[in-house]
């Protein structure tokens, strides 16, 4: 069995309301084992028998969807690249310390491509950094995120989908869940 994480797009926003407890028996009727969530965002850790990414991001979100009424967009990432994330240090001490923003994680569903990401970053400013690596968005506002400017519209428009975590909560799934 193999562990992954599942990260749902707007979870217990707006009417969009469930608890950890019926999200984990959600995942477990699916077939999925060793089920936790992480806070109540929509971050998901559960074992499941190898397979393709895609089909896996499709059994859940239909099953979800047929659950709970509505669509539950998936961000699926396995332990190796979840601890990939966390480890990784996209800005340098001196702008981390700058900042009186937290470090945030875009998560994307495909890489983009060359031309996306030099688009993407184009966007960013000395109050709103941004790097890429692999199919994640790093953004390091300069201060909270209601506060910023960065148009996630127009990121959204450039790279498709994402949901946003902060790299604390990225960083603590690692830990506790996977040994990173």
């Amino acid at each position: 069995m193999e562990r992954y994480v599942a990260f749902l797009r707007g979870m217990n926003l707006g009417g969009r309301r469930i608890k950890n407890e019926e999200l984990r028996a959600e995942f477990e009727a699916l077939g999925f084992a060793d089920v936790a969530c992480f806070r109540a965002s929509g971050n998901v850790i559960f074992a499941a028998e190898g397979g393709e990414e895609a089909v896996l991001t499709e059994r859940i979100e239909a099953g979800l969807g047929e659950a709970l009424g509505y669509e539950a967009p998936v961000f699926l990432r396995g332990a190796a690249e979840l601890r990939a994330i966390a480890a990784h240090e996209p800005f340098d001490t001196s702008a981390r310390n700058a900042s009186k923003g937290k470090l945030q994680v875009a998560l994307l569903l495909d890489e983009p491509s060359a031309a996306a990401r030099k688009e993407a970053l184009a966007l960013a400013t000395d109050d709103d950094r941004l790097a890429s690596e692999g199919r994640e968005l790093y953004w390091l506002p300069s201060g909270g995120m209601s506060e910023s400017d960065l148009d996630l519209k127009a990121l959204a428009a450039i790279l498709g989908p994402t949901t946003i975590r902060t790299m604390g909560t990225v960083g603590q799934i690692a830990a506790k869940h996977f040994g990173g």
